[in-house]
């Protein structure tokens, strides 16, 4: 019970730091337990914010006597530059990958670079290339040697790399998005609208803002069912600079079948950012209007905020089968079709043997 406790409370304190309330009033910092400190980086590990919260906490604790102790301190210094190190570390092997792989297609980084200046904890990337050169040029240039393909990873079409000397996985989309890799227009929409952005002395090419709420709507309400506050805060931003077209996204949206899922996604961060700043995103009325639930349905469970599967979840992948299959793309669709089988047998795998990898 004290370890649910105490990730609820770390989970409040990352939020707070995260979603400053904007009224001025600095919120109180809670006294912070050795345990609850070490709980506190795991969490900020897992959810891609180290670099994003942790200077404002060593700043609150630097002036706030009661809770300034050297420990603390230390711990906070120590996973800022273990994660400032492995960025650094990585960004130059991202860099050299995508301009490998540009050399046979197009290469766009996904979702690790929308956390800047966090980073996530896989590389990955879409590309248009046939996989055959991708594999090639991976073994070829870096040495890489696949990891072992779940089926989920096959339906997918990704593949996942392990390059020596590097911590992270490489993961690749090839031409195809979504968990069975039935989302064909997207893909297109990605590669065509991708843009070019600078992290320091490196260049990158990195999805439009539209396509990266698709893919990220994809991962959270389609995929995985939990939201990371990496996520609250990256596509918050998003909405807050006016960085969206939002008639674009909604057309794109329905086309795949994703907008109710979309929307819903956008309510809910919504309604998470209402609950630290008082006050909500300001989303159009095209997006409130469609969201099929909000922030009232999430739950905080095994360190990440959780999307109800049944029936929330489920109605969403009803609705993008049954886009798919008035859009014509049978073979999309059958792909999709695929995965209440996939999901099931990863729960049996997972209950029988404590893991579901092989499969999901």
């Amino acid at each position: 019970m004290n370890g649910v406790k105490n990730s609820t409370k770390c989970l409040t304190l990352l939020s707070e730091l995260l979603l400053p309330n904007t009224s001025g009033v600095e919120l109180p910092l809670s006294n912070i337990s050795p345990e609850e400190m070490h709980d506190l980086c795991t969490l900020a590990n897992s959810h891609h914010v180290i670099m994003r919260a942790f200077p404002e906490l060593q700043r609150r604790i630097a002036t706030n006597e009661s809770a300034a102790t050297a420990e603390w301190a230390e711990e906070l210094e120590g996973a800022i530059e273990r994660e400032r190190a492995r960025i650094k570390y990585a960004l130059p092997y991202l860099e050299l990958i995508c301009d490998t792989l540009a050399a046979v297609g197009n290469v766009v980084v996904m979702k690790s670079l929308d956390h800047w200046p966090d980073l996530g904890s896989d590389l990955d990337l879409f590309t248009d290339t046939e996989p055959v050169d991708v594999i090639a040029e991976m073994k070829r240039n870096f040495q890489a040697r696949l990891a072992d393909r779940s089926w989920g990873d096959r339906l997918a079409n990704k593949w996942n790399f392990i390059v020596p000397g590097l911590p992270e996985l490489v993961e690749i989309h090839v031409g195809r998005l979504g968990q069975t890799g039935e989302q064909i227009a997207v893909s297109r929409s990605l590669v065509a609208r991708a843009r070019t952005i600078q992290i320091g002395k490196y260049e990158f090419r990195v999805p439009a803002p539209e396509e990266r709420l698709i893919i990220s709507t994809l991962q959270r309400m389609y995929r995985h069912f939990y939201i990371r506050l990496c996520d609250v805060v990256d596509n918050a931003g998003l909405v807050e600079r006016g960085e969206v077209d939002f008639a674009y996204l909604q057309k794109l949206a329905q086309s795949a079948g994703l907008w109710d899922g979309l929307a819903t996604y956008l309510v809910i961060i919504s309604d998470y950012v209402r609950l630290y700043r008082g006050e909500g995103l300001a989303l159009p009325s095209m997006a409130t209007s469609t969201a099929r639930f909000g922030g009232e349905q999430i739950y905080f469970r095994k360190k990440f905020l959780r999307i109800p599967v049944l029936p929330h979840a489920a109605s969403l992948y009803a609705s993008e089968l049954t886009r798919l299959f008035l859009n014509g793309e049978i073979r999309n669709t059958l792909r999709l079709s695929l995965l209440p089988g996939l999901a099931t047998a990863a729960a049996l795998e997972l209950k029988l043997t404590g893991s579901d990898k092989g499969i999901w």
